[in-house]
């Protein structure tokens, strides 16, 4: 059985050397992640290139996934590095002192437009929730807070504002820097942090276009607007071609109580509307430092992969982490065991809608005939920019989608959707009519299937046309095939 949900693996100090990269790989990494809150360009553009050799090496197709930075909200530093705040304490966000003589009473701020995004009664959250303030007065230079809930803080901690409304630009002036990075680098996906609308992403497609990428684009879900907003949530869908949960900054937005439900309703809107989505956060925190998974880790990679999310991803565990190649192995063996769940196997997906477009009925009607034919072990899909295997791995099912394409990036962008393999394939140099046969043979040679069973194939009437899908034929592997 192919595993069919994909995953993302974050790249670090842990997964520098060759050995360890090639490792993940080998273990079932479909792609990478380039965290660009840490690091210089040229360090990303060299393990970029360090990944490209090595899944070649493997015989693996792997993406590249840049990850921006974003307006990541951040207290300064303390004149010791550490302070431990005590519930019931006043502290004080200055934006008027110096940043780098913070005490246990008040600490500079980087963001000095949090001044105007708050009001008494507020709560503001540190450190990815472990501390929480109330604000009782603002004035021009400073915020002043009781705290709710204490504890040790250090420098440079994250900042949110429980319920959002924090007015900070989805794309700064580093993001910008970035997108030309990501850009040099080959980047098959950029990922755009703290998204606040539509435009956000519209923005990033334009300077992303500008820097000569055609990367896809991924909007992370964090803020608690997005969240709360069913009409903003689907207008950023889609202007992206595919979404995060981010949990962690999402999770200090909402509350944890919220949480579940939010991830389960954005996974469903980005199928619903036809983008593929990365569930990701503390999937397997614990194997930072352990090698091997919680019970509550191993459910919470089952439920997202039960709910359809296209990905799962590892952070920290594969980027600083004890026991990388551990965790990937890990995230596998649980993908598999929960893709073997009946409810896996079927769809009703948009069965009483109405479609637009030709190339989206092909891809639907391909999927429901492979599901309800017996015989059927794999289908075929003949694409230019991967956008119809992209629609048919909205529809469950256990059989493989193969993509068959005659372009690097098409071949690398469609890794990130569930159920998808990709086949380098160039129909132009196949005598038409001889096309379909060795698209077959190609299954054949792989062990995927054999002489008598079924293949469904989707193509269109003329070879490398994008947007051109029209045909779906089912052929039975044989030494006639048509």
């Amino acid at each position: 059985m192919l595993r069919r949900t994909k995953i993302v693996a974050t790249l670090g100090p842990a997964t520098d050397s060759p050995e360890a990269l090639a490792a993940i790989i080998r273990a079932g990494v479909d792609v990478t992640r380039l965290n660009f809150s840490h690091g210089s360009a040229e360090e990303h553009i060299e393990r970029a290139q360090r990944v490209r050799q090595a899944a070649a090496a493997e015989g693996r197709f792997v993406a590249l996934l840049a990850d921006l930075q974003g307006p990541k909200l951040r207290i300064a530093r303390f004149a010791d590095n550490k302070v431990t705040l005590e519930a019931g304490q006043t502290f004080v966000l200055d934006a008027s002192m110096n940043k780098e003589e913070g005490t246990r009473d008040r600490v500079g701020i980087d963001y000095e437009q949090l001044i105007d995004d708050v009001a008494p009664g507020d709560v503001l959250v540190l450190d990815d929730g472990r501390i929480e303030m109330e604000v009782q007065s603002v004035d021009a230079h400073s915020i002043t807070s009781r705290v709710l809930i204490g504890g040790p803080l250090s420098n440079n901690k994250g900042l949110n504002k429980r319920g959002g409304g924090l007015s900070a630009d989805a794309l700064t002036e580093k993001d910008k820097q970035d997108i030309v990075t990501a850009a040099r680098l080959g980047a098959d996906y950029v990922a755009v942090s703290f998204v606040r609308t539509a435009e956000d992403m519209h923005t990033a497609r334009r300077l992303l276009q500008d820097a000569g990428s055609e990367a896809g684009l991924v909007a992370k879900i964090e803020r608690a607007e997005l969240a709360h907003d069913e009409a903003a949530l689907d207008a950023v869908i889609e202007a992206s071609d595919a979404v995060m949960v981010a949990r962690g900054d999402l999770a200090v937005e909402i509350g944890d109580a919220e949480l579940v439900g939010v991830q389960k309703h954005i996974i469903a809107r980005a199928r619903s509307l036809n983008r593929a989505v990365i569930t990701a956060t503390q999937m397997m925190e614990s194997m930072i430092t352990n090698p091997m998974p919680t019970r509550a880790e191993v459910s919470d990679v089952a439920n997202a992969v039960m709910d359809y999310t296209d990905a799962v991803m590892l952070s920290a565990e594969t980027a600083v982490g004890d026991y990388p190649t551990e965790a990937v192995e890990a995230m596998v063996r649980i993908c598999v065991g929960a893709e073997k769940h009946p409810s896996m196997h079927q769809s009703k997906h948009r069965i009483h809608e109405s479609m637009e477009r030709v190339d989206e009925a092909i891809a639907l009607s391909a999927m429901y005939a492979a599901n309800h034919l017996e015989g059927v072990n794999a289908i075929i899909c003949m694409t230019e920019t991967g956008a119809t295997p992209r629609l048919m791995s909205r529809i469950k099912s256990s059989l493989p989608i193969f993509a068959f394409s005659r372009h690097h990036s098409t071949q690398h962008r469609v890794v990130l959707y569930r159920g998808v393999q990709t086949v380098p394939f160039d129909s132009a140099e196949v005598p038409h009519e001889q096309t379909n046969a060795r698209a077959v043979a190609e299954l054949v040679n792989r062990k995927i299937v054999k002489e008598g069973d079924l293949v469904v194939m989707t193509k269109g009437d003329y070879a490398n046309a994008q947007g051109g899908t029209n045909s779906m034929k089912i052929v039975r592997v044989g030494p006639d095939i048509r």
